[in-house]
């Protein structure tokens, strides 16, 4: 199982600053807050350069890709990342995979998964976790990773989520955080940060599954983004996270919404370590 820490940070910012040498400085800052682990969003994109210059820039922090699509990133270019990282950095590189789309999801992903198996060396299953949501994903990340990561989910899916996985396995769950009190711009904030999910497919199905009803997901319904965000003053957003690891996650991985009156993401995790670390 791969031990993870119970707070983990994702961070668009990072992810996606061109100025390597700042996103560097940042995920160090990241680590002297107490934070095991940093997740570095894909999305459509191919960040994995990245994820070498912040491991050489950090002293233990866990590094991650939350997620590399593998429509977009050639296996051979994640193996090569583990190879380099594990050679002189074992065990701080963990190579987050999805974005398999079109009429076989699974079956991409699978071959995807073949391919590191057969890389030299190879990327081991405990070396990668899966953006997995519906049933049959979770047993793949059980069966052939070291588990999954999953977003947009209630603390009852992760109890269910756990059932399928085992208690071997890692958990690690990506919520969007919105440190605003006031419920109707928490609520205006979450939206607009997770609207264009309600047209993805599998997030849709989803959501079903959590029982949503179609007019919750349309609507994006008070219902739906309180219990699928977390948002308030920051000993409200300690309970609210408090609740996924009690559900079964392994880590809670915090993604602070970018509506935060101005202040810069680092004020955050400051605000957020003070609660979430100590």
């Amino acid at each position: 199982m791969t031990t993870l820490g119970n707070i983990g940070i994702a961070s668009s910012t990072i992810a996606f600053n061109t100025d390597v040498p700042a996103a560097v400085a940042a995920a160090a800052e990241v680590e002297d807050l107490g934070f095991s682990t940093l997740w570095l969003p894909g999305g459509q994109g191919n960040n994995i350069s990245l994820v070498e210059q912040v491991v050489r820039g950090t002293g233990s922090l866990l590094v991650a890709n939350g997620i590399l699509s593998v429509d977009q990133v050639p296996a051979a270019e994640v193996a090569a990342t583990y190879a380099a990282l594990a050679a002189d950095h074992p065990g701080r590189y963990l190579a987050g995979l999805g974005g398999a789309h079109g009429a076989n999801p699974l079956g991409t992903l699978g071959a995807y998964l073949d391919e590191l198996d057969a890389a030299q060396p190879a990327v081991p299953a405990p070396g990668r976790v899966l953006a997995a949501l519906g049933p049959a994903m979770l047993r793949l990340a059980r069966d052939r990773a070291a588990g999954a990561y999953p977003f947009l989910v209630t603390p009852q899916y992760v109890t269910d989520a756990r059932a399928v996985l085992g208690p071997d396995r890692t958990l690690a769950v990506l919520v969007t955080v919105i440190p605003e009190r006031d419920p109707a711009a928490a609520r205006g904030a979450a939206r607009e940060s997770i609207r264009f999910l309600t047209t993805v497919p599998g997030y849709v199905r989803n959501l079903a599954r959590m029982g949503f009803t179609t007019d919750d997901v349309a609507d994006l319904s008070d219902r739906l983004i309180d219990q699928v965000t977390v948002w308030g003053e920051v000993e409200t957003i300690g309970k609210r996270v408090a609740e996924y690891l009690s559900a079964g996650a392994d880590q809670v991985v915090v993604q602070v919404n970018d509506a935060t009156g101005g202040e810069p993401e680092s004020t955050w995790w400051r605000r957020l370590a003070d609660v979430l670390l100590h």
